[in-house]
């Protein structure tokens, strides 16, 4: 049996080295469109500062995964799938057969369609990572345009690089899909006494030689300017190939698709209407699906997300459903400590959690989260950690 995985992110890779050790007589082959070997996409942060290299973020040396069973060939860009005949054929021409095929296409960033966006250098991967620090090599100013998980990691770097930063964000703190209003705001305080500079509220307008114009006429004067808005689920290849797809590629709760022998993990896949944007989920997804192949029983059972911080030196953490509408909320601030932290429960279920200054016990709050299980009678307490909560903790 030959077992076709395309994408050699971290989901690719797991279910590609799931599979070999699995199915020891099939044979699997990892397809990657970048010319290096698996790497650990979520330590970018560290090759943007300098404090690794591309070796210590490398997952799998080809080496390795030729010993794990598996042939890999980076560097390769799939252009079009032959369901008919069971085929993927690469840019070059190349045809590679599979009787199974995984899509771990991953996402691809978003570059905004606005004037001068060419000008902009995207947070992916390496390639950007390189063009980011040849920029940070001439020092100057440069305005970071989103103010999520990526664009904090991509400023922070740049700052260590000596550069000086503007984060650009549409909304009134950073993180907002992450955290409330009160830990957005502590976390850009933080950032800002770091030498980090803030425009927000800021819409951008377009991207000129000389910086970044907003909307209200003002300029935020920059010589690089990064790209960090969020990414689109890669579904291209399955939406040329005639499968269906929403937001993502839409699979079972096998990862299956709609064609019997093509799966669909990670970034690129949208399971019962949701898409997965961090690694933990995908690498579940990875091994539900090389179970599935392997005909064992499998089904993905997602967990709620939780995001932490990679900033050094900013301890915040978040999970579940962060500031619900239709939620109690328990709140606990010290301004001494700076520590932060606000609960979100439906009658005595906890349903997310945001905590900022000190997050030891994010543990404790994602497995309550996750399990559904009935919070003290003392609600207050639940704020203090599992300590002060009996039965509960």
């Amino acid at each position: 049996m030959n077992i076709l995985v395309v994408g050699a992110g971290p989901a690719g890779t797991r279910c590609a080295t799931l599979l070999a050790e699995r199915l020891a007589a099939a044979g699997v082959t990892l397809v990657g469109e970048e010319a290096v070997a698996p790497y650990d996409r979520v330590a970018l942060g560290k090759l943007l500062t300098g404090t690794a290299d591309l070796a210590a973020l490398t997952t799998h040396t080809p080496a390795a995964l030729a010993a794990a069973g598996v042939t890999f060939r980076p560097g390769q860009r799939i252009a079009r799938i032959d369901r008919d005949m069971r085929q993927a054929i690469a840019t070059d021409g190349t045809a590679l057969p599979y009787d199974v095929l995984v899509l771990a296409t991953g996402s691809r960033a978003v570059r905004l369609p606005l004037p001068g966006a060419e000008r902009a250098v995207l947070y992916r991967d390496i390639v950007d990572v390189d063009a980011m620090r040849a920029a940070a090599a001439e020092g100057g100013a440069a305005a970071v345009i989103g103010g999520g998980l990526l664009g904090l990691e991509a400023a922070a770097g740049l700052l260590a690089l000596g550069m000086t930063v503007t984060v650009i964000h549409p909304m009134g703190w950073p993180m907002e899909r992450q955290l409330d209003d009160g830990a957005g705001a502590r976390l850009a305080a933080t950032l800002q006494a770091q030498g980090l500079r803030f425009a927000m509220p800021a819409a951008t307008a377009a991207i000129e030689a000389e910086g970044v114009r907003l909307k209200d006429g003002a300029l935020v004067p920059a010589r690089l300017v990064v790209l960090a808005v969020g990414v689109r689920p890669e579904t291209t290849l399955a939406r040329e190939a005639g499968l269906p797809a929403g937001r993502g590629i839409l699979v079972d709760n096998a990862m299956r698709t709609a064609d019997p022998a093509i799966f669909a993990i990670g970034e690129c896949a949208e399971h019962d209407g949701e898409v997965c944007g961090l690694v933990a989920p995908a690498l579940a997804q990875a091994a539900v699906a090389a179970a599935a192949i392997a005909g064992e029983a499998a089904r993905y059972a997602p967990r709620p997300d939780a995001a932490a911080l990679k900033v050094s030196g900013i301890p915040v953490w978040s999970a579940g459903a962060i500031a619900a509408a239709d939620a109690e909320a328990i709140t606990l601030a010290c301004e001494e400590s700076g520590e932060y932290r606000r609960l979100w429960l439906r009658g005595d279920k906890l349903v997310g959690a945001v905590l900022f200054g000190q997050t030891d016990d994010s543990g404790f709050y994602l497995d309550l989260i996750s399990s559904g299980r009935a919070v003290p009678p003392l609600r207050a307490a639940l704020a203090l950690g599992p300590e002060y909560c009996g039965d509960a903790a």
